[in-house]
């Protein structure tokens, strides 16, 4: 039986980053890229009108004042998408729409509330600063700038980045393929009649989950019986996969057979890690693909893909960041333990407000998926620690991204200035 930690650097040392694919832009939300995107040219790519009004001659406008208006000649109306190649002289004007071009002899853009136009004249009530109101040309990238890394996971903003540069294709990260198998003559698929002494095959419908929430491709391969030539001729058809993920039969029993089927196709790396629940975990390689062998108790194998399988589907997807945010919460209740194991405790989490709160889903047995169902987190007990008081800080995995959001930010509130309650 190994450590924790030292299961998961040995897995991570063993996990390859899997090579890049070209994909369209519109479908890479969500993926790695995988290389570096600089500026091809300015954005934007000249002065232009930051708000509708007029573009002006600072200094025919400078004493502008609601007393003393200057009155100047409208030459024209430029709308965005239109240029003006003319020069203006002293004492005339463009009327100008947000996000057209500024001709070059152009220097401040009058907003038009300061403003009223009179027959082919303007008034000027207000002059800006020198040069207000305008968008210069490299204002937002400049030509040859980093603006999108390799490694970086693309989200909306820069899908429009992308869409500006007229990159329509990509280079991102493959998504790993990720062959699921549950193991054991117990097993029932769901659409099977329910029988004494058989348990519907749910591990793998929750792994399947697991697999496609971090990104991973996964092939479901259905059950293998307790016996070994029906699980090696699973497994090998599991190897059109990058990676594979089994559970059950990793135990001690007479037909828990994942282990000595590593053996025989494969090495094993190692088998038994010391945690709570999850503890009987192989990993191992078969024809350099890894494989891990979760334990058969359905919240054993969630605990035990977080911990393992969810880093490696994401080191090989090209993720840089592999672990689960955590956070310091209270305890509400007092947790005993033994020594010897790290304890993963199912908790749910509520603000009190500047502080996070912990509290136990209620029974932690292996076999309770409901707990799971429950948790938004899970506290994280060191090995050495026996016991955990109620008021202490502990760290905890969030599992439920939606935690943090609210139904109403503080900085709004509803109609008759009423905050709405969380």
């Amino acid at each position: 039986m190994i450590h924790l930690e030292e299961a998961i650097r040995r897995i991570l040392e063993q996990i390859p980053c899997l090579g890049l694919e070209r994909l369209s832009f519109q479908q890479a939300q969500g993926r790695v890229l995988g290389e570096d995107i600089p500026a091809p040219r300015n954005i934007p790519p000249w002065d232009n009108s930051a708000m509708d009004g007029y573009a002006v001659r600072w200094r025919d406008i400078r004493a502008a004042s609601p007393e003393k208006p200057v009155v100047l000649k409208v030459l024209a109306d430029l709308p965005a998408g239109r240029t003006f190649k003319g020069r203006l002289g002293p004492g005339e004007a463009l009327r100008i729409m947000t996000g057209a071009p500024l001709p070059r002899s152009v220097d401040t853009v009058v907003q038009v509330e300061s403003t009223e136009r009179s027959g082919a004249n303007v008034k000027i009530f207000a002059g800006p600063g020198k040069g207000k109101n305008i968008r210069l040309a490299g204002e937002d990238v400049k030509t040859g700038d980093l603006v999108l890394a390799k490694g970086t996971v693309l989200q909306p903003a820069h899908i429009g980045m992308l869409a500006s540069f007229q990159r329509s294709v990509v280079y991102v990260y493959q998504q790993p393929r990720v062959a699921i198998l549950a193991t054991g003559d117990e097993l029932l698929e769901i659409d099977e009649p329910l029988k004494e002494g058989k348990i519907v095959n749910s591990n793998s419908y929750t792994i399947t989950a697991q697999v496609a929430a971090c990104g991973g491709l996964p092939i479901q391969l259905g059950i293998a019986k307790d016996r070994m030539e029906d699980l090696l001729s699973k497994i090998q058809q599991g190897l059109v996969a990058d990676l594979l993920v089994t559970s059950g039969g990793v135990s001690v029993g007479d037909y828990d057979l994942v282990k000595e089927m590593l053996k025989k196709l494969g090495k094993i790396n190692f088998w038994k890690v010391a945690m709570r629940p999850g503890q009987p975990l192989a990993f191992g390689l078969i024809s350099e693909k890894p494989l891990f062998g979760l334990p058969g108790n359905p919240v054993s194998s969630m605990v035990s893909f977080e911990q393992f399988v969810r880093p490696a589907i994401l080191k090989m997807s090209g993720h840089q960041n592999l672990f689960r945010p955590t956070l310091k919460a209270c305890l509400r209740e007092e947790i005993e333990k033994k020594a010897g194991l790290v304890h993963f405790i199912r908790c749910r989490l509520s603000r009190e407000g500047e502080k996070i709160y912990a509290s136990t889903t209620g029974e932690q047995g292996s076999g309770i998926l409901s707990s799971m169902v429950k948790a938004q987190g899970l506290i994280v007990l060191p090995r050495d620690l026996t016991r955990a008081r109620a008021g202490e800080e502990v760290q905890t995995i969030l599992l439920d991204p939606m935690f943090f959001h609210s139904p109403l930010p503080s900085y709004l509130s509803l109609p008759g200035g009423r905050q709405k309650k969380s």
